[in-house]
């Protein structure tokens, strides 16, 4: 207490000698604490100024001055602390006596509950124990259930049913594996199953190998029968065409017939004509009817799925597909394309065809936009190899030959969805080539049928001889089958050059029939134009000016020139029908024959050697006397020459020449007699002739006249009456001779002469 008053004494010492700032703060400090305020202020200007004494001395002044009121506090409640400190000790007194009860019940307690406890505990024992039996049998059961299911994981395994193995395995996964209780168990299977799942990926993965090996062959194969099948239904529609046509023609002979056409099957199934279809209906019978197996393909497909790899197993599938699709492409440089175009079109055709058959049924393996890829691919390297191997070509039939096996194809695969255009633009483009070599073909073997005649009337001694040669011509001249042996009106170069043409027709047909061009009868019988009059008619022109040395040879090509006339005519009915033009189409545009320089030529050259065997026996008439003193009453003898020369001639002619030739040919000759006479009188060898002679020279022309006049039952009667008037010329001179009155054909008033020359006049 001294040392207290003297700390008091000294903090007011401090007070009374310190500054006004020290007792504020003070003041203000008490302040702050009695009404709970932060202090922190305080600290922290004690701090900044480095007086934290100051502040501790504060704070001990603040405490002195506040124990006196706790003193005061304490005495005023003294009196109720007393009473309270009994209180508390009497209710000791009662916790003791109810402490001393309870320990008493509980003694009770545990005396009456030890056996209950006991029989608890051994409740609870077999409990524990219930329960672990129950969870050894769930146990138990869970590893028998999952031994079933490897089991049969193992069974399917070995019997290559990977599908089941795997949904075994999944059942494994999702129902068993987390749930069984043995921990080596649980790592073997989680060992085992990934091998399993990997194993089955490297079978199925192999099995699917195979089947891209397997493939590649069923696909050409595939392809062959495709085409084939394409090629049988072009031939029946062939045939459908055919009788069409003939039910047309016995239609327009009498219509009052009524033609009926019935349409057949085939064993397959197929109609004809129905090639639009497709070689199975919904694809149901596909792999049975064209023979090829996917089964494995989707299998694997399957396998990769229930694997998770489906996206993997798609850009695998058609990689490899692809790749195969590239080999396909190649061509071996060591074999002619002639002899492997065949496998190289049928290997891509089936490669789609399996494709397609995927697209429809595969479950989205592979998408209609990869096929089309693929598609377009291919077409652009067939259209390659097909322009390089035809800018190779130079045989029409090589050319002939692919084209239509190409043309089979775009017929197999249109079928199926694919679009051919560009293969089929590719063909037309070399359809000049085509014909220009097919040209060049038929020049050089009508060349050689040329070269080979002999300038001999044909024999046939058959009666298929004559099929062959004249009625598969229609050069017949009537419809009567003669007697055989029989002497054709012509040499063997007529039906030899005939059968050149028509299979230069049917070849210039097939190229242009299924190429995607409908109306193609203009094109062949612009060829056929061509054929005819720059290969066939020069070939006849050169075979008549350098071959031809006798009557006989000249009167032969005279005659095959007329039998020829009749041939085009079947040229271009044949051309017409082939390429289904109506034949009344052909019918009303006749155009001239194409063959008129070499049948001119023809019988220029007949004529000429005429004239020339004429000028031998004219020559006879140096013998006329023409100062004879009587007139004479028979003919000249060169005149009697002629005649004889000129029956004779008809005698042979008559069987070979038609009758327009023949009256062309006898007009020509005549027409020269009548000029040798006319020059010989007006020229410079007969210098004076009598009224006699002249009336001799009229004896001469009027036999030939009667000559002339006789030749109506192998012409006609007008016919006959022009191969008098090729003697006109010399009946005018005559007539001018012995008329009286000679100024009657000098008067072009009067004149009754309807040809006149200018010497004569």
């Amino acid at each position: 207490m001294n040392s207290s008053k003297m700390r008091r004494k000294v903090v007011v010492a401090t007070a009374e000698n310190g500054d006004t700032g020290d007792k504020l703060d003070q003041l203000l400090l008490s302040s702050a604490i009695c009404n709970g305020e932060d202090l922190s202020p305080f600290i922290r200007k004690a701090f900044a100024s480095g007086k934290p004494e100051t502040l501790l001395h504060h704070l001990r002044h603040f405490g002195r001055s506040k124990e006196s009121e706790i003193e005061e506090v304490c005495k005023v409640h003294y009196q109720d602390f007393i009473m309270a400190v009994d209180d508390l000790r009497s209710l000791l007194s009662g916790v003791e006596s109810l402490k001393s009860s309870i320990s008493n019940s509980n003694c009770q307690l545990q005396s009456v509950a030890g056996p209950l406890l006991t029989s608890l505990d051994s409740f609870i024992e077999a409990r524990n124990k219930c329960q672990n039996i129950t969870l050894a049998i769930e146990s138990l059961r869970i590893c028998v259930r999952l031994m079933e299911l490897c089991s049969r994981v193992n069974f399917h395994l070995s019997k290559n049913n990977f599908y089941m193995a795997l949904k075994c395995i999944d059942s494994i996964e999702r129902d068993f594996i987390h749930k069984t209780s043995s921990s080596t168990l649980r790592r073997m299977l989680e060992k085992k199953i990934p091998a399993i799942r990997a194993h089955i990926e490297r079978r199925i993965s192999k099995e699917f190998g195979d089947w891209l090996v397997e493939i590649r062959t069923v696909s050409r194969n595939l392809g062959q029968v495709a085409i084939g099948q394409a090629s049988a239904g072009r031939q029946r529609e062939e045939e459908l065409r055919i009788r069409q046509r003939q039910a047309e023609e016995q239609s327009r002979l009498s219509s009052r017939d009524a033609v009926y056409a019935l349409e057949e099957e085939d064993d397959d199934g197929y109609f004809i004509g129905d090639e639009g279809n497709d070689f199975y209906g919904n694809g149901g019978n596909a792999n049975s009817t064209l023979g090829f197996d996917l089964t494995p393909l989707y299998r694997s497909y399957h396998i990769h799925q229930t694997l998770g790899l489906e996206d993997g197993f798609k850009k695998y599938y058609f990689e490899n597909r692809k790749l195969q699709l590239t080999s396909d492409f190649q061509v071996s440089s060591m074999t002619p394309f002639l002899e492997s175009h065949q496998t190289f079109f049928a290997q891509i055709a089936g490669f789609f065809i399996v494709e397609d058959r995927v697209l429809r049924t595969g479950g989205g393996l592979i998408t209609k936009m990869e096929v089309e890829n693929l598609w377009d691919t291919a077409v652009s390297k067939m259209c390659s190899v097909l322009e390089d191997q035809f800018s190779r070509m130079r045989t029409a039939n090589h050319l002939l030959l692919i084209k239509d096996y190409v043309s089979l194809l775009g017929v197999t695969l249109r079928r199926y969805g694919y679009s051919v255009d560009a293969l089929l633009d590719v063909l037309n483009k070399h359809r000049d080539k085509y014909h220009e070599l097919l040209l060049s073909d038929c020049q050089k073997q009508i060349a050689e049928a040329l070269a080979a005649d002999k300038f001999e009337q044909m024999w046939m001694n058959k009666e298929y001889e004559y099929s062959m040669n004249v009625l598969s011509f229609q050069i017949q001249t009537s419809d009567i089958v003669p007697a055989f042996p029989y002497i054709a009106p012509f040499s063997s170069t007529v039906p030899d050059c005939c059968r050149i043409v028509r299979s230069f027709i049917e070849d210039s047909v097939s190229f242009m029939s299924h190429g995607g061009q409908l109306d193609f009868y203009d094109v062949v019988k612009k060829y056929l134009d061509r054929l005819l009059t720059e290969v066939l008619d020069d070939g006849l022109l050169k075979l008549i000016s350098t071959s031809i040395i006798g009557v006989n040879q000249a009167m032969v090509v005279a005659a095959n020139m007329a039998v020829l006339e009749r041939a085009c005519d079947f040229f271009f009915c044949h051309a017409a029908k082939l390429s289904g033009v109506p034949l009344r189409m052909v019918e009303r545009g006749r155009r001239q024959f194409p063959l008129t320089k070499a049948r001119d030529a023809a019988e220029e050259m007949l004529c000429s050697l005429l004239k020339k065997k004429v000028d031998g026996f004219m020559t006879l008439i140096e013998n006329v006397n023409w100062m004879i003193d009587e007139p004479p009453q028979t003919e000249n003898e060169y005149v009697n020459e002629v005649i004889i020369f000129l029956e004779t001639l008809l005698s042979t002619a008559q069987q070979i020449l038609p009758g327009q030739v023949l009256k062309r040919v006898l007009q020509d000759v005549l027409s020269h007699i009548s000029e040798t006479i006319v020059n010989f009188l007006v020229g410079e060898s007969v210098k004076r002739f009598s009224l006699n002679a002249v009336m001799g020279i009229d004896l001469d022309i009027k036999l030939l006249e009667s000559f002339a006049e006789n030749q109506a039952p192998l012409v006609s009667e007008e016919e006959a009456i022009q191969l008098k008037k090729a003697l006109v010329e010399a009946r005018q001179l005559v007539n001018l001779l012995l008329s009286n009155n000679p100024e009657n054909f000098l008067n072009p008033d009067t004149s009754k002469i309807q040809r006149r020359s200018p010497w004569t006049l």
